[in-house]
């Protein structure tokens, strides 16, 4: 227990380090940044380069990694943050998850995904205090993190740049009128959280011993969790939060094994946006605007009319299975597929302001109860398709209910995390997800006594049920129902006013959107036949979010044009496929940047 306790100790240092940089950024620039997480994969790949390829020693390996994230912070501000000064909330947001994936891509091409050793270049169980066997290299990270922490108290306490940063974090207009430039110091905070973030990725890549290109956003989600444990914007509670969530962590591993050790972080991150979201140290009550505000833009949008719309149900519905090759056919059946989920990010995001960055949990859930009921219990595929739905928008709306109380920032963390949940939980549990073997021989469909194998057939059976959820979408968003949903998303606090309870009609949307994402999840399980955890990662999440941007957040035929663009195109282009994830990084970035209203939008 004692040996769970120092490494927990330990892990908790790299956390608070991560948090630190997480807090320092939101308190000066009011950002949840999103791309920290792979800031910190960068550091530890660039530690591990400078250590195995170049054979440096441990003070040259933390400063290289410490001028590479470095820099790398100041580009992210300069690039992604702060040409969206005055935009809304959601912007810079969507700006910093779209660059986290840029990095992350970029980094596996670069170094490629494989997993590799760290050499730790220090001793490890070589001493002993009280029965308790420890290492130099325990000492030398605790010592690492603790110098790094002091330094930064010193920077903030001691010097003119550091008031002006405690000064900017306090109130940035009273700093600017104060003659403090803004734009330089959140440039500065950007740095120094990034070079952070790079300490943490050399010393738990020392710790742990083995590290890869992705690691950043587990590591992410842990610092998220230590921030918001410890209270964002919070220093002190960085440092607490880290601690406390790195024990916490060390503590689930002993009893349970290593793979509880995402299952508590997600956990605790979940508990604390649900009893206190502010944490243990933060200010209380801080209601911050809405994500989405104006996010909608003023720009035209490209019109689509009637006799368009007619040419394309002609060319899709009947041109398309009469000309097209199985080949193009399974392509266009999965098109169909995100462009459902994508559906329910219209209803989520576009129409009630509810930004989701966990929608491929609930597309799971949809996807293994229908996987489960037809190879387990016998169900046939309709009445599956339809639980499928139902499961998900129940257990979507029940396990995003801290989501529902919270506002701007929080929701994206507390959906983010809840999907990332929802994942390792259907990892985790294998009597009935069968864990990471997944579930095989997911029978086909069944209509009138026919079996529905060939790609056609099952292409036609997704375009049905598109359409059913067009019509479903559309009536949500002309009813009294949608009208409330927009209100909360233009004005909260106008719409409570009003008559309006957000909390519930929030949860209302969840699980409307959940039902949606539910059916999606189905029928990618039955086109599929066989579905794994590793197929409903973050970027599915993503995926989903850059075809609704793409499109135009709350416009249906934005959300199928998306899909056809993201989905269709790249897997046509096989060439493509090895910067695909990349491509969508990129999109979604430029999106924001220069026409957030998407392409059908207004």
């Amino acid at each position: 227990m004692t040996d769970a306790l120092v490494a927990g100790l330990i892990t908790g240092n790299s956390y608070a380090l991560i948090a630190l940089g997480l807090s320092l950024i939101f308190g000066v620039a009011d950002l949840i940044n999103f791309a920290h997480g792979s800031v910190f994969a960068i550091g530890a790949m660039t530690g591990w380069w400078l250590a195995v390829e170049r054979g440096l020693p441990l003070p040259a390996v933390l400063a290289g990694a410490i001028v590479v994230t470095g820099l790398l912070g100041l580009l992210i501000d300069w690039l992604a943050v702060r040409p969206l000064a005055g935009a809304p909330p959601i912007s810079p947001l969507l700006s910093t998850v779209a660059v986290g994936l840029i990095l992350d891509r970029a980094s596996e091409l670069i170094f490629s995904p494989e997993t590799r050793r760290f050499p730790s270049q220090l001793p490890t169980h070589n001493l002993a205090l009280g029965g308790i066997r420890f290492g130099t290299l325990d000492l030398a990270i605790l010592l690492v993190s603790l110098a790094s922490m002091s330094a930064l108290w010193l920077f903030l306490r001691r010097t003119r740049l550091g008031w002006a940063v405690r000064a900017t974090a306090q109130d940035r207009d009273a700093a600017r009128q104060m003659g403090v430039d803004v734009a330089r110091v959140q440039g500065i905070v950007f740095a120094v959280a990034s070079a952070l973030a790079g300490i943490g990725g050399v010393l738990i890549g020392m710790y742990y011993g083995n590290i890869e290109p992705s690691i950043g956003f587990d590591v992410g989600i842990s610092g998220f969790t230590a921030a918001v444990l410890g209270g964002l914007g919070s220093l002190p509670g960085a440092i607490v939060g880290g601690l406390l969530l790195g024990v916490a962590e060390s503590f689930g591993v002993t009893w349970f094994g290593g793979s509880a050790r995402q299952l508590v972080s997600f956990a605790v991150l979940i508990l604390v946006l649900w009893l206190r979201p502010n944490g243990l140290l933060g200010a209380p009550g801080t209601l911050r605007e809405p994500l989405t505000g104006t996010f909608f833009g003023s720009g035209a949008a490209l019109r689509i009319r009637p006799w368009q719309i007619a040419l394309l149900l002609l060319l899709a519905g009947i041109a398309l299975p009469l000309v097209g090759n199985d080949y193009v056919l399974q392509i266009a059946g999965i098109v169909v597929i995100f462009a459902i989920l994508a559906l329910s990010l219209t209803l989520l995001a576009g129409t009630a302001g509810q930004i989701s960055l966990g929608q491929a949990g609930v597309f799971a859930i949809g996807a293994y109860t229908s996987a489960l009921l037809t190879t387990e219990q016998g169900w046939s595929f309709w009445p599956a398709l339809l639980a499928a739905g139902v499961v998900a928008a129940i257990l979507g709306a029940l396990t995003v209910a801290p989501a529902a109380r919270l506002r701007g920032h929080y929701v994206a963390i507390a959906t983010l995390g809840i999907g990332a949940m929802v994942v390792a939980v259907i990892l985790n549990w294998e009597w009935l997800t069968k864990g990471p073997l997944g579930v095989f021989g997911i029978p086909a469909p069944e209509l009138f006594g026919t079996m529905i194998f060939a790609p056609r057939d099952y292409y036609l059976l997704s375009a049905a049920v598109l359409l059913v959820c067009c019509w479903l979408v559309w009536r949500l968003q002309g009813a009294h129902l949608g009208l409330a949903w927009r209100g909360i998303r233009d004005d909260e606090i106008a719409a409570r006013s009003a008559g309006v309870e957000p909390s519930g009609q929030k949860a209302l949307a969840f699980a409307a959107g959940g039902f949606i994402s539910g059916l999606a999840g189905s029928l990618l399980a039955h086109q599929y036949t066989f579905i794994s955890p590793d197929v409903f990662g973050f970027q599915i999440s993503l995926l989903a979010l850059t075809i609704v941007v793409l499109g135009g957040m709350s416009n249906i035929a934005g959300a199928i044009v998306g899909a056809a663009i993201l989905v269709g195109a790249p897997e046509l282009f096989r060439p493509l496929q090895d910067v695909r994830i990349l491509a969508y990084g990129l999109i979604l970035f430029l999106l924001v940047r220069f026409r957030p209203q998407g392409m059908l939008g207004r």
